[in-house]
């Protein structure tokens, strides 16, 4: 289940709380939330996402996705922190035991 909440609304900006799991349909839930609250362009969206208690990969691709349209993440918990870290690319030189490059 996903609970959705206006806690903050003007004409330039929206602030909604986003509460429990971020998995199946309630990815597209929120990702209609997100695009009705952010028409016209001009809208600031935040999402305070502290009483998210879990995201599945479509749910942490929505959220790269949200952040990277310019959508505000806040109060994310260390597991979502984490989760929202960009992957590193496996071509990129990663060190080895004793501190070389592969």
């Amino acid at each position: 289940m996903l609970r959705i909440t206006v806690v903050e609304s003007s004409e330039t900006a929206v602030t909604l709380r986003v509460e429990g799991r971020i998995t199946g349909p309630w990815v597209e839930e929120l990702r209609t939330a997100c695009n009705v609250h952010t028409f016209p362009d001009d809208v600031q969206l935040s999402l305070e996402l502290a009483d998210i208690s879990f995201a599945d990969a479509a749910g942490i691709a929505l959220l790269r996705e949200l952040r990277n349209r310019g959508v505000g993440l806040l109060c994310t918990t260390p597991f979502l922190a984490e989760q929202l870290k960009e992957q590193i690319s496996y071509l990129e030189p990663r060190p080895i035991a004793d501190g070389r490059e592969a």
